[in-house]
C-alpha cells in the first residue's frame, strides 16, 4: 500500500507490504488498514516529504465475522478511537424475518 499525492504526481511512499482498505483519521495524521486477520494503524506526518511510523497492531480480527474484502466493509470514527464493522456470524443463516402488512390498521381494532 503506497501513499501518493492529490493530484496524482509521480512520487509514492510505501506504508506496508500487507494491506487492505485503507482509512484515514479525520486530521490525517493516522492512516489504519487490514491485513493479515488484524487491524492496523500507522502515525503519518503528512507534508512535502512525507513519512510513514511503523506500523502497529491494533487488534485481531475474528475472520468468522468481519466481512473483509476490497471493498469498504468497516469505518472508523474521526478521532480514530471506534471501528464499525460489517460482520456475518454463524446466528445469520438461522434469522427468520416477519413481515406484518397493513399493521397501521390492525392498531385501530
Amino acid at each position: 500500500m503506497y501513499v501518493q499525492t492529490f493530484p496524482a504526481s509521480s512520487a509514492k511512499w510505501p506504508v506496508t507490504n500487507d494491506g487492505n482498505e485503507p482509512h484515514w483519521r479525520g486530521d490525517g495524521k493516522e492512516l489504519f488498514y487490514t491485513g493479515g486477520g488484524k487491524m492496523w494503524a500507522v502515525e503519518v506526518k503528512p507534508g512535502g516529504s512525507f513519512e510513514a511510523g511503523v506500523p502497529k497492531a491494533l487488534f485481531d480480527l475474528d475472520p468468522l465475522r468481519a466481512i473483509i474484502s476490497n471493498d469498504t466493509s468497516y469505518d472508523v470514527t474521526a478521532d480514530g478511537q471506534r471501528f464499525l464493522f460489517v460482520c456475518q456470524g454463524p446466528e445469520a443463516v438461522n434469522l427468520q424475518f416477519t413481515v406484518v402488512v397493513n399493521w397501521a390498521a390492525d392498531l385501530k381494532k
